[in-house]
């Protein structure tokens, strides 16, 4: 059953920026884009399980730090090699301050 689980606070995360959220023994991405509307993704690189908190933010995407595969973390589609699975998304909403995602 889905729940939703506060993730953050809406100002732990950067504009044009992503964090790193564990719940579970589950690694999530916490994205905010520079419209300043947040995004939740699976932490982990599709490719070889590389937090994707370490990599780059530009405008929707987020590039893995280690092999540079890209993901359009609003949607999670893989957008260049070496990956080609895409990430999952969540659900996100903002209330009085948090960030909470869908799981």
């Amino acid at each position: 059953m889905a729940q939703w689980i506060e993730a953050c606070g809406a100002g732990d995360v950067d504009e044009e920026d992503v964090i790193r959220f564990d719940h579970e023994g589950r690694v999530y991405a916490i994205y905010r884009s520079p419209e300043d509307r947040y995004f939740a993704t699976d932490g982990l690189c599709t490719h070889e399980q590389i937090s994707l908190a370490d990599g780059l933010v530009m405008d929707d995407i987020i590039e893995c730090p280690k092999h540079n595969g890209r993901f359009n973390y609003k949607t999670g589609e893989a957008k260049g090699a070496p990956v080609c699975v895409n990430l999952r998304t969540y659900p996100v909403k903002v209330e009085d301050g948090a960030v909470f995602i869908e799981v």
